[in-house]
């Protein structure tokens, strides 16, 4: 199976590359700088030329307070980027996988989103990615809509990193204690992508490892697991002023479809926590 990957720089495409080459299969990975999705004649061009067998879709703009200020930009390319994409994918008759986000929903209440609700997004960020999601319905038959949230992974920057550089420097942090989600692990996320890509069993997934937390309850295992003395304060989204976006309360995601469709669920969230620190430190020495 050949394979491009969009946005092979980021978190998630560099650990699908990776999964993509150890289980034999041909993996092209492209950045932004080789393909520019925002330009349909590129995009065509460059998927054409390939000659590939599906394309996994996980460039983004993901700047969700940037996105406030920058909406057209941000639309650009989670939108229009990615409906480019989809439309080479038709002409091609090649299936495609689109990595969406648990921002599409508005993140209200305490029950998990099924992947068949309704879309209200709460920010400029979740609105594109809905776009972005109905391009893909409306092109396609063959498609992997695949909902992640709460990532990190060994390329690029995310909460564990942010946690573990401010510790260098502070005694004390306050983290939001009222947004409940699962944190995912790009490296057990490639390893479901791929099982996806290697079957024909389409349609909206949600994808997060096993167990709920919120960011407050996540920094303090963090650095537990971490061996760092901290005073992790816990405050509300109200109390905390820095963003400028709104984060949704409620990401819990029902994942049930996955064993439905012969998918493994991902590990603990702790496990993979343990896993990604022993890398990080694997990835310093």
């Amino acid at each position: 199976m050949k394979v491009l990957v969009t946005g092979a720089s980021g978190q998630l495409g560099y650990d699908v590359v990776r999964e993509l080459t150890k289980r034999g299969h041909e993996a092209v990975g492209v950045s932004s700088k080789e393909m520019d999705i925002t330009d349909p004649k590129i995009v065509e061009k460059v998927i054409t030329d390939a000659k590939v067998d599906i394309v996994m879709h996980g460039a983004a703009y993901t700047a969700v307070d940037a996105a406030q200020d920058h909406e057209e930009q941000c639309r650009m390319v989670n939108a229009n980027g990615t409906e480019n994409v989809a439309a080479v994918c038709k002409k091609l008759d090649i299936p495609m996988v689109y990595i969406s986000t648990d921002y599409v929903f508005d993140g209200q209440g305490t029950r998990p989103w099924e992947p068949e609700d309704e879309r209200h997004p709460l920010n400029v960020y979740g609105q594109t990615k809905y776009e972005g999601e109905l391009a893909v319905q409306k092109y396609l038959e063959k498609y992997f809509i695949v909902r992640i949230a709460w990532v990190f992974g060994i390329n690029g920057n995310n909460f564990i990193k942010t946690m573990l550089k401010l510790s260098k420097t502070h005694d004390t942090l306050t983290v939001i204690n009222d947004q409940i989600g699962s944190p995912t692990y790009t490296y057990d996320l490639a390893r479901l992508l791929v099982d996806m890509m290697e079957t024909d069993k389409y349609g909206i997934y949600h994808a997060t490892n096993e167990g709920l937390c919120s960011w407050y309850e996540f920094a303090v295992e963090i650095f537990r697991q971490a061996g760092i003395s901290m005073n992790v304060i816990p405050v509300t989204s109200a109390e905390y002023k820095a963003a400028k976006a709104k984060r949704p309360f409620n990401s819990r995601m029902n994942k049930d479809k996955l064993e439905e469709n012969g998918f493994e669920r991902l590990p603990q969230w702790q496990d993979a926590l343990a896993r990604y620190l022993e890398e990080l430190k694997g990835a310093e020495e």
